[in-house]
């Protein structure tokens, strides 16, 4: 039996000698000195232009994401780069590599548990109950979204974030359950336990209808821009070779005869 072939295909933008589309509109008549690039990704993503209200929630999301100083991906990149400086994009990987579930990724876990226990479209729904059943879910188990290591008991990215939602008509049933979910988690464990950026940016991702699977890819997305600053920085002013004497240094210094 001969196999039919699949359909290949793609919306996303093809090209010829003198044009360039992207989702349907010229690349250089309709999109450059039109578009910033939040709302260019937001095209990229959707096919669609953002409305204004949209702009503003997405381009908050994707800010919020750029930076957040000296963090483990900011320093694997950095110590790359001092290995391999002709190697730009390798570093950048590299300090994308450690966007999980632990650091900016974790947005998605947030984001899948919001949309597992509200899925779009659901009607009706009882948010007390939902965060309560949240809790039963996972059963002690560290919420994605909640709690901060160093910013307590308020991570002051949050109510800035859910500000610019509530004025742009975006906070609605997600950002409620979120909050409703941290009320429970902390009258559960007695410990404050704020929701963090990811878990705001969550909330703000499912206002917007996102799917849950991608939302982490717009950490990657920003934090690529942050991570090309972190690299020129140390192009100019390093510091990835001191990092990695010093640690040498404290993390050996038990066994090396000198010590003792």
């Amino acid at each position: 039996m001969t196999r039919q072939a699949k359909e290949i295909r793609s919306d996303i933008a093809w090209s010829t000698r003198d044009r360039i589309e992207v989702r349907g509109r010229s690349l250089p008549d309709e999109i450059l000195g039109h578009f910033n690039l939040g709302d260019v990704a937001f095209l990229q993503l959707t096919g669609k232009v953002p409305t204004p209200a949209q702009s503003n929630v997405f381009n908050a999301i994707l800010i919020t994401l750029v930076e957040h100083g000296i963090t483990p991906s900011a320093i694997a990149a950095r110590m790359t780069y001092v290995g391999a400086p002709e190697a730009l994009q390798a570093a950048v990987a590299a300090g994308l590599c450690g966007l999980g579930s632990v650091f900016v990724g974790s947005m998605e876990g947030a984001a899948r548990m919001l949309t597992e226990a509200l899925p779009y479209g659901s009607q009706d729904a009882d948010l007390d109950q939902l965060a309560k059943h949240v809790m039963t879910e996972f059963d002690g188990r560290i919420i994605p979204g909640l709690g901060h290591p160093v910013h307590k008991p308020v991570d002051p990215r949050t109510p800035r974030l859910f500000q610019i939602a509530e004025e742009n008509g975006y906070s609605g049933r997600y950002v409620t359950l979120m909050k409703k979910i941290e009320r429970e988690a902390e009258q559960s464990s007695g410990k404050e336990l704020p929701i963090n950026a990811t878990g705001a940016i969550a909330a703000l991702c499912c206002e917007l209808g996102f799917p849950w699977k991608i939302v982490r890819g717009f950490g990657v997305m920003a934090r690529a821009i942050g991570l090309v600053g972190h690299i020129l920085e140390e192009s100019e002013h390093p510091m990835a070779i001191e990092i990695w004497q010093r640690v040498e240094d404290e993390a050996t210094r038990h066994i090396r005869p000198e010590a003792t």
